[in-house]
C-alpha cells in the first residue's frame, strides 16, 4: 500500500495548487499556510475537499479518553464536473434511448469467477453483462434494496455453504483459506460472521468469540456515552447531521430517524477518534455496507429497504450499530491515508490510475486528455466512496465480500478494480466527442441493473491486471511523482 511519505516532484500536483487550505490552527500540527494555486493541468473544477490536521489515532482498540476540543472543518466535495451534469440535466433526457441496444447484448448471465479463475480471463471479460436504462434521479445513490438482490446465484450450489459452515466451525480458523474461499462472494447466511473475521474485528479462535464481541459492544456502548451524549463538537456533528438525510433518498429504510441517529453516532464517534481526518463526507457512504449486513442477519427473511428499525429491541439495534462501527474502523485503516490532511493518498491512487491507463489503453488515455477530462474529475469520488455511488448497493456488498477476503490489503487491488471499471465503459466513452458527454457519462455510469455477475467479472479482470503488472511495479511507483 502508498504511504503518506511519498515525494512528488516539480511536474506532479502540489498539494497546494488544488486543496482548500484550513483557516483555522489546530493542536498538535502547524498553521498551514500557502498561496491558492493554479488547478492541476486538465483538470475543470478546483478546491474538492476541505483539508483536516492533527495526528491519525491507531488505537482504536483501546478506550481513548481526554480527547482534545479538535475543530475539524468542513469538507467540500462539489465539483465542476456535477456541476456541468445538473446543469445539463434537462437536455439529456432523450440520451437514454440510444443506450438501450447496447445494453440489450449484456443480458446474458455469467458464472462467478474464483481468483484461481481469474488470471485465465480475457481482458475483453469485464465488457460482457452489462446494464440497462437511463440516467438515474441520484446520480451515485443507492437504489431500493431487495432481499433476493442480496443473494448470489452461486448460492443455489449448497456445498459451498457448507464449505464455509464447516470451516466457521473449527475451533481455529485459518484466515488464509477463508479468505481464499470469500474471494469469490460469500452465501448471504454466514455473510455477517465471515465479514467480522475478515475485517479483523473477531479472533480466529471460536472460544474467544462470544467474550470478544460482548466486550467490543459494550465498549462502543462507552464511546457512545463519553462523546456522542455529552458535549460535543458543533462543526464535526453539524455536517454529519446535514449528509445522514441526503444520503439515500430512494431508499426508505435510510429516512427513518432511528436509522439517521445510529449513522450519526457511528459517523461522529468515529471522527472524533481520528482527529486527522474528521468526518469527511463520503465516509458515511462506507458505514452502509456494513450496516445492511449485520441488519439483514437480525431480520432474515425480511425485505430490507422499508423495514421499521423500531421494531428491534435496542438492544439488537445496539448490537448491528456497534458491530458496523468496528468493522467500519478496521475496514478504514488500510486507507487511512485517503481522509489525511489534503488526501493525499488519493491524489496518489488518481495519478497510479492515469498512468496505468495510459499503458494499457492510450487511445483512450489520449481521447479523455483531447477533451479536457483529468482523471481526477471521476475518480476521485471512486476513490474516495469506493465506487459505492457507482454500484447498486447489492453490488456493493458484493465487491466487498472480495475487498475484505484480499491478503494483502484490499487498498492495492481496488486501483486495479477503479481500472477494469473504466475499461469496461471504454466503446461508449469513445463515442463521446466533447467534455460534457464524457462527464456526463463517467458522473453516472449505467450499472442500475447489474448483478453479483458483473462484480465477478469486474474483479476478475481487475485480478488479471494486478496479475499482469505485479513484475512491473514501477510503473505505479513512478506515477505518483509525475503528471503526464
Amino acid at each position: 500500500m502508498e504511504n503518506g511519505q511519498t515525494k512528488y516532484d516539480k511536474d506532479s500536483p502540489s498539494p497546494d495548487s488544488f486543496w482548500r487550505k484550513s483557516e483555522r490552527a489546530v493542536p498538535g500540527r502547524p498553521r498551514q499556510t500557502g498561496r491558492a494555486g493554479e488547478v492541476m493541468s486538465g483538470s475543470s473544477y478546483q478546491q474538492f475537499q476541505a483539508s483536516v490536521n492533527d495526528a491519525w489515532d491507531l488505537g482504536d482498540d483501546d478506550i481513548i479518553s481526554g480527547i482534545a476540543d479538535t475543530k475539524i472543518s468542513k469538507a467540500i466535495s462539489q465539483t465542476a464536473a456535477l456541476n456541468v451534469i445538473n446543469s445539463h440535466r434537462n437536455s439529456t433526457k432523450n440520451s437514454s434511448k440510444s443506450e438501450v441496444k447496447v445494453e440489450e447484448e449484456n443480458e446474458k448471465p455469467v458464472e462467478s469467477v474464483s481468483r484461481s479463475e481469474a488470471e485465465g480471463v480475457r481482458k475483453g471479460a469485464g465488457a460482457a453483462g452489462g446494464s440497462g436504462g437511463g440516467m438515474r434521479h441520484y446520480p451515485g445513490r443507492p437504489r431500493l434494496i431487495k432481499l433476493s438482490t442480496l443473494h448470489s446465484k452461486e448460492e443455489s450450489s449448497e456445498s459451498k455453504l457448507e464449505r464455509f459452515q464447516q470451516m466457521l466451525a473449527r475451533p481455529v480458523l485459518d484466515l488464509d483459506e477463508l479468505k481464499q474461499i470469500s474471494w469469490s462472494g460469500i452465501p448471504v447466511k454466514v455473510r455477517a460472521v465471515t465479514w467480522r473475521l475478515l475485517a479483523g474485528y473477531l479472533p480466529a479462535n471460536s472460544e474467544r468469540r462470544a467474550k470478544t464481541l460482548e466486550r467490543k459492544r459494550a465498549d462502543y456502548l462507552h464511546l457512545v456515552k463519553q462523546y456522542y451524549d455529552s458535549e460535543r463538537d458543533d462543526d464535526t456533528y453539524r455536517q454529519i447531521h446535514i449528509d445522514i438525510p441526503r444520503m439515500s433518498p430512494l431508499v426508505s429504510l435510510f429516512q427513518q430517524i432511528t436509522v439517521q441517529v445510529m449513522f450519526e453516532r457511528i459517523l461522529y464517534i468515529w471522527a472524533i477518534r481520528h482527529p486527522a481526518s474528521g468526518y469527511v463526507q463520503g465516509i458515511n457512504d462506507l458505514v452502509t455496507p456494513f450496516f445492511m449486513v449485520f441488519l439483514q442477519e437480525a431480520i432474515s427473511g425480511e425485505e430490507l429497504d422499508s423495514f421499521p428499525l423500531d421494531r428491534l429491541s435496542e438492544e439488537r439495534r445496539n448490537v448491528i450499530e456497534a458491530d458496523s462501527f468496528w468493522c467500519l474502523s478496521k475496514f478504514l485503516d488500510s486507507i487511512q491515508d485517503n481522509y489525511i490532511f489534503a488526501q493525499l493518498g488519493i491524489q496518489y491512487k488518481v495519478n497510479q490510475l492515469k498512468e496505468l491507463i495510459r499503458r494499457i489503453d492510450l487511445p483512450l488515455h489520449e481521447h479523455l486528455q483531447t477533451h479536457g477530462v483529468d482523471y481526477l474529475q471521476f475518480s476521485f469520488r471512486w476513490m474516495n466512496n469506493l465506487l459505492t455511488r457507482e454500484i447498486p448497493l447489492a453490488c456493493t456488498i458484493r465487491l466487498w465480500d472480495t475487498y475484505l477476503a484480499e491478503s494483502d490489503g484490499f487498498a492495492t487491488f481496488q486501483l486495479y478494480v477503479c481500472a477494469a471499471f473504466l475499461l469496461h465503459w471504454r466503446e461508449r466513452l469513445m463515442l463521446e466527442k466533447d467534455f460534457q458527454g464524457l462527464m456526463i457519462l463517467l458522473q453516472n455510469v449505467p450499472t442500475q441493473n447489474w448483478s453479483d455477475s458483473n462484480i465477478s467479472l469486474l474483479v476478475a479482470e481487475a485480478y488479471r491486471l494486478k496479475f499482469a503488472f505485479a513484475d512491473a511495479p514501477n510503473h505505479l511507483h513512478n506515477a505518483g511523482k509525475s503528471d503526464r
